[in-house]
């Protein structure tokens, strides 16, 4: 896929994954990755699915700040499409009951976070 219409699908996906995000956390989240890294000249836009993370120092990520956790949204191979910094614990649980209610299943593997 040409650069720029994988730049393009994988902005719009993020779009969608940010406002969806932004109901639930008051405005809170911001853009992350539109393209997935391969490790290859072929470019791909992030995938169409939304799973649920949510990191905290445990993965190996130094948090700017003590507030709790980074809920990111990704796609299947983890690539974050959109993320809210500073959950605390009580927001982490209620969240997590809304993406069950949503149908929004919980993403096990690596997250890939924006540098």
């Amino acid at each position: 896929m040409q650069y720029f219409q994988a730049l393009k699908k994988g902005q719009k996906r993020v779009a969608d994954a940010r406002e969806y995000l932004n109901k639930l956390t008051n405005g809170k989240a911001m853009p992350a990755l539109a393209l997935t890294d391969n490790k290859t000249d072929i470019w791909e836009p992030v995938g169409e699915e939304n799973l649920y993370a949510f990191v905290d120092e445990s993965a190996g990520f130094v948090l700017t700040d003590n507030s709790g956790y980074i809920l990111a949204l990704v796609d299947k191979n983890g690539s974050s499409k959109t993320i809210v910094q500073g959950v605390t614990m009580q927001q982490k649980e209620k969240l997590e009951k809304i993406f069950q209610t949503d149908n929004i299943q919980k993403f096990e593997g690596k997250v890939i976070l924006p540098v």
